[in-house]
């Protein structure tokens, strides 16, 4: 188990939780935000917050690796935002920027994003308050020997207006294949934004729901604290959460769903050519089958583990090779159907 990613394990409410991810922004205040700032001074900031946690005496230092993003090369940076290291702004003009990542990838400080600093914790299932206490215990060891954009009226200090104040963006990674299957998934983002909070894709804003994978986020950092953000955070998913069980009792009542994913579950371990979009959808009916017990012989972190691998990027980088797209389809089979072997019938 200590050799797993944090995404392939189940955590509490893992059923329809997959993740907890937290996030803070930071800025130093003796330079300009990274969209004002020349090459040599993105260098000075990587170097900088490099030092800060690389030479404290704090054991959750060691943990971390140092990897400028311009030495790598575009498969293996795209691999990095498919694992949820980074975001899709960060792969744009790689230069200047760096990562300090955890080996198990639950902790990454994406250097010189949209602002300098961007701490990020990453936990399977639902631990708002654990990943919280791990980012500030590593924003307060930064903060000892950087100096934070701060100011006494809007708090931490952003180059975007909307992350003044905690500079925390908290947020959920949920399964919901039946309230996608249903069509309310609208109602609810847009119910859902008047109460502060977005319902989007898998990878943020302007992504796409892969696998019916949504993340509920906090937008609001100003005015509120961060245990105030975490609790609106946490009551609002655990109403998503039931709404989810309950339509899932309701569906897998139907004997046509129960053929779709036990379908589903024949064709991952038998297919030899197999797309990332489907893929994609087939491991969320086995995901969902596995939960509700008409599948077994997996965890449902697995089955998420799996879905992070064979990502086309990802899949790539485990062969150190340049795949073409059946290439990938042929070895993303192979991959799922060794993994799902022991799946079967519950």
């Amino acid at each position: 188990m200590d050799n797993l990613k944090w995404y392939e394990k189940t955590g509490p409410s893992g059923d329809v939780a997959c993740s907890t991810r937290v996030r803070l922004a930071r800025n130093l205040g003796n330079f300009p935000f990274p969209s004002r700032a020349s090459l040599e001074q993105k260098e000075q900031i990587a170097q900088q917050v490099k030092e800060a946690l690389i030479n404290s005496n704090s054991v959750i230092s060691q943990e971390f690796q140092f990897l400028p993003m311009d030495g790598l090369t575009d498969q293996a940076a795209a691999s990095m935002l498919e694992r949820r290291l980074v975001s899709p702004a960060f792969l744009s003009n790689r230069q200047g920027k760096a990562i300090l990542a955890s080996l198990d990838e639950s902790l990454s400080i994406m250097i010189n994003e949209e602002d300098h600093i961007r701490i990020q914790v990453l936990r399977e299932g639902i631990a708002l308050k654990e990943a919280a206490e791990t980012a500030d215990r590593i924003d307060t060891l930064l903060g000892e020997t950087l100096n934070f954009a701060f100011d006494k009226d809007f708090g931490y200090l952003t180059q975007c207006p909307t992350n003044l104040g905690t500079g925390m963006r908290a947020s959920l990674m949920l399964h919901l294949p039946c309230l996608n299957e249903s069509g309310a998934m609208p109602r609810i983002a847009a119910n859902l934004a008047k109460l502060g909070l977005t319902l989007r894709g898998a990878f943020g804003e302007g992504s796409r729901a892969v696998g019916d994978m949504f993340q509920l986020s906090n937008q609001i950092t100003l005015g509120l604290s961060e245990g105030q953000a975490i609790e609106n955070l946490s009551a609002i998913a655990n109403q998503l959460i039931e709404e989810e069980r309950k339509l899932r009792h309701e569906f897998l009542e139907s004997l046509a769903w129960q053929d779709k994913i036990t379908r589903a579950a024949g064709t991952l371990k038998s297919a030899r050519l197999l797309s990332s979009s489907e893929a994609d959808q087939l491991l969320s009916l086995a995901r969902l089958g596995v939960c509700q017990g008409t599948l077994q012989g997996m965890e449902p972190g697995e089955l998420s583990g799996l879905g992070v691998r064979v990502q086309p990027a990802t899949l790539a980088s485990s062969t150190e090779q340049n795949l073409n797209q059946e290439q990938r389809d042929q070895l993303r089979a192979k991959l799922v159907r060794e993994s799902c072997a022991a799946l079967r019938e519950g």
